[in-house]
């Protein structure tokens, strides 16, 4: 009985069910298609609750991850200390030990020697044996930790060896044989506990110490470079102004030089021309490396140069900036655990434990502090391990605390080897001090002085500039250059470059021997006036300028094709392995952009919702006012989005592809993720313009026609995007769609207009649609209708080339952009 009941219930309840379904959709009287108005106001509903969720819980999943990242990199930490405190422990204990042996040693020595009673020998031995006993028993726990540590099968840090054994590095698992994380972190934190220790012992390390050191293989060394550089002069190219002149010296592996000088002394420019890329200038002299004529370029993957600004990338993390680079920059033969280590070393030098998994932020988003940004930038480039490390200004807007934590990490890296040189502005006198060369330029570009740090005042001194009590040497130094204080005697700030050509017996450039006169006569009465005093006119002046102008963009795109041959020794990962990384960065990325990505969507929405109902479907059209206004706004829409993908970055990109990262994998990780959208989007879009307007073709050809569409227009966007500024690419990405459509839609096309027409996107689109909705028709309902397709030059069997078109366009825009990407952008 209760069975039969139930089956009439449910036969009711499908009943029910499917009588409100069909009430979902009508067919009003003097009309040709059915109304699917309620299937869009659910679709609606659903795809905003979605998207809602989405938005939510987007960030979650990351969160969650880096969460038990931190607690496994927490765990590993505290056992690596744990374990260094129990060996510390135990070396204390053995060497306590040891020492009370010796001791011992020598009472039985001296009480045998003076032949003592039995009697208080016994005594002797009896209370040295109790006390030894009773230093065993003290370290019985210490001994059975340190046992238990040996003994663990699982544990990396113990390396299944006794303490003290001298086979310890060679017994001990490489980063190769380590594939968990937790063992990773245990290897990583495990040597830098080491690390740690050896810097302690460092001070009373003996001659064997340093010799086994010396000796031991294990340790990797850094290439070293050398630079040299003598005459070198940086000319603008048509203008013949000197931006350096006659710069000469050298910059040592393994030590710190400072580069200081007033504004307009040339200090960026002396960087660049170090690093090869300075363009729009000619160059003379020359630069050695190692002490052979070769380019820098050729060791551009072992040197690191750090910018002025903080180029990094916002919306992740300061170990995620890290590790991004660390995997593309060092060695791809590295083990996995020995970059970890690298990492974990940058991070813990630089003092960013504490903000190692927050969000380095935006100028929207709220992150770190300014200073952690700046040794975040500098944190860069010293996890690629480089050996030559170049920086602009690196410790501008830091306070004097974080100049000098930023100082001593520099320092820790020259003691590896690594030759580094930075610009900087008002150390403080402690700061300087730990500068191993001073290099001061003055206004032109000439060198004041270039030699070591702890001699700079003696050198003045002897030419009769003494710095007063309580001011910083560079500080006084840089007055009297921009002609703030002038010096007791009666010195020029002009003469001190040659005052120091004449002090290393260089080569005094022509124009400047009337100065050596005037240092010979001792007086400086009349000022000499150095350069052109000849005045040239408006159209000579523009004329410079324009040569100028074209000479840089000319270098620029010389040096972005310049190829060099590789002399670093170090082989980076490949292609397919950084398009990898890049993919999982920029994954990353759109995760925690994911409200922008939810307001796109949502804008389709709405856009589909609007332009379906107030484009009623036409019989006599084929519902072409409807297909017109699609074109255009997913067009408009979809491209204005794609900008994002490159107009953001391109900072970002001139920095990575300058240090020898793939370009192609950064294009192509970019693309990857945007065809997520242009799979996505067409069928958010469709979603609502289908069931509001309710047109005869199928869901399945629409969705098509606006894929290859969607895929055509991102393309485009690339091209905007990587050309032109983010205000003129977002202006062209509103015109174009616009004015296309109307060029393709117009009824009478005649000369270029009609050929131009042809030529477009959105008259394939138009075409591809239309169609599609003219095949759902047959027999005389289509012969009715053919003039509305002759008019328009539209064929039915065109369906498969529109499409064809849209495509190719998409991918010929595609490598259109990629050219321009690295033509133009690599400044």
């Amino acid at each position: 009985m209760l069975h039969g009941c139930f089956a009439i219930n449910s036969i009711i309840f499908f009943f029910f069910f499917f009588a409100a379904c069909f009430k979902l959709t009508s067919c009003p009287p003097n009309t040709a298609n059915q109304n699917l108005h309620a299937y869009g106001i659910i679709l609606i509903v659903i795809l905003t609750t979605s998207l809602l969720i989405i938005v939510n819980c987007s960030d979650q999943a990351l969160s969650t991850r880096e969460r038990r990242a931190a607690k496994r990199r927490e765990d590993a930490a505290k056992h690596a200390r744990e374990t260094a405190q129990a060996r510390h422990r135990w070396k204390a204990a053995q060497d306590l030990s040891k020492i009370r042996q010796i001791g011992l040693q020598e009472q039985i020595s001296r009480t045998f020697s003076r032949k003592k009673s039995s009697k208080q020998g016994g005594a002797m031995e009896s209370m040295d044996k109790s006390q030894t006993s009773n230093d065993k028993k003290d370290s019985k726990d210490l001994t059975n930790m340190v046992r238990s540590i040996d003994d663990d099968p699982h544990g990396h840090d113990g390396f299944h060896m006794k303490i003290g054994d001298k086979n310890i590095k060679k017994n001990a698992p490489k980063g190769k044989q380590l594939h968990t994380h937790s063992q990773i972190f245990k290897y990583a934190y495990g040597q830098l506990e080491k690390e740690k220790a050896m810097e302690e012992d460092h001070s009373n390390m003996t001659f064997s110490g340093v010799i086994s050191m010396a000796t031991d293989t294990d340790v990797r060394s850094r290439p070293v470079i050398e630079v040299a550089f003598k005459d070198l002069t940086l000319t603008l190219k048509g203008k013949k102004k000197h931006l350096l002149r006659c710069v000469t010296g050298k910059l040592m592996p393994g030590r710190v030089s400072a580069v200081m000088g007033p504004s307009g002394a040339g200090k960026t420019t002396f960087l660049s021309a170090l690093l090869g890329k300075a363009t729009g200038c000619t160059r003379t002299g020359s630069i050695l490396i190692n002490g052979k004529n070769e380019s820098i370029l050729c060791y551009k993957k072992i040197v690191g140069f750090v910018p002025q600004d903080d180029t990094v990338h916002g919306n992740l993390t300061v170990e995620e900036n890290l590790r991004f680079n660390a995997r593309c920059r060092l060695s791809a033969d590295m083990p996995k655990a020995d970059k970890v280590l690298v990492i974990e070393r940058v991070i813990e030098s630089l003092g960013l434990q504490a903000v190692r998994d927050s969000l380095v932020g935006t100028v929207e988003k709220r992150g770190i502090s300014g200073g952690q940004r700046k040794r975040v930038n500098v944190g860069i480039e010293m996890v690629m391990e480089p050996s030559l490390l170049i920086l602009d200004e690196p410790t501008t807007g830091l306070d004097s605390s974080s100049s000098q934590l930023l100082l001593k990490a520099l320092r820790r890296e020259a003691l590896e080897g690594v030759n580094i040189c930075m610009v900087i502005h008002q150390p403080s006198y402690a700061m300087f001090k730990m500068f191993d060369d001073f290099i001061l330029l003055a206004k032109g570009g000439l060198t004041v002085y270039h030699g070591p740090t702890k001699k700079v005042e003696e050198y003045f001194s002897g030419i009769g500039i003494v710095v007063p009590d309580r001011v910083t040497p560079p500080d006084h130094y840089i007055d009297i250059l921009e002609g703030i204080i002038k010096p007791s005697n009666n010195m020029t700030h002009e003469e001190l470059p040659v005052r120091w050509m004449l002090h290393n017996g260089y080569t005094v450039p022509p124009d400047m021997l009337e100065l050596c006169d005037q240092i010979a006569k001792g007086s400086s009465d009349e000022k000499t006036q150095m350069g052109d005093d000849m005045e040239h006119s408006f159209a000579g002046e523009l004329w410079q300028d324009v040569r100028c102008h074209v000479e840089l963009h000319k270098d620029q795109v010389h040096l972005n094709f310049l190829q060099s041959k590789d002399l670093s020794n170090r082989r980076n990962p490949s292609i397919l392995r950084q398009y990898r990384y890049y993919l999982g960065r920029v994954t990353k990325q759109r995760l925690r952009e994911a409200r922008l990505q939810a307001a796109d969507l949502l804008i389709l929405l709405l856009a589909g919702a609007c332009l379906g109902t107030l484009a009623k479907v036409d019989d006599e059209t084929f519902g072409s006012t409807g297909y017109t206004y699609t074109v255009i706004a997913v067009s408009l829409l979809c491209m204005i989005s794609a900008l994002r993908s490159f107009s953001l970055d391109k900072l970002h990109y001139m920095r990575e592809s300058a240090s020898g990262i793939s370009s192609l994998a950064y294009f192509l990780s970019k693309d990857t993720l945007d065809l997520f959208n242009t799979i996505l989007k067409p069928l958010v879009y469709l979603s609502m313009f289908y069931f509001f307007n309710s047109p005869r073709s199928t869901f399945e050809d629409n969705y098509v026609v606006l894929l290859c569409l969607v895929y055509c227009v991102t393309g485009l966007a690339y091209i905007f995007a990587i050309y032109l500024e983010p205000s003129s690419a977002q202006l062209c990405s509103v015109l174009v769609p616009v004015v296309l459509t109307l060029v393709a839609t117009q009824e009478e096309q005649t000369g270029l207009v009609k050929y131009l027409g042809r030529l477009c996107f959105p008259k394939w689109a138009m075409e591809a649609f239309i169609i599609a909705n003219a095949e759902r028709y047959s027999g005389v309902w289509l012969l009715t209708r053919c003039a509305s397709l002759r008019q328009s030059n539209y064929a039915l069997s065109h369906w498969s080339l529109s499409l064809s078109l849209l495509i190719l366009t998409g991918v010929i825009s595609r490598f259109v952009a990629y050219f321009l990407l690295i033509t133009f952008q690599k400044k």
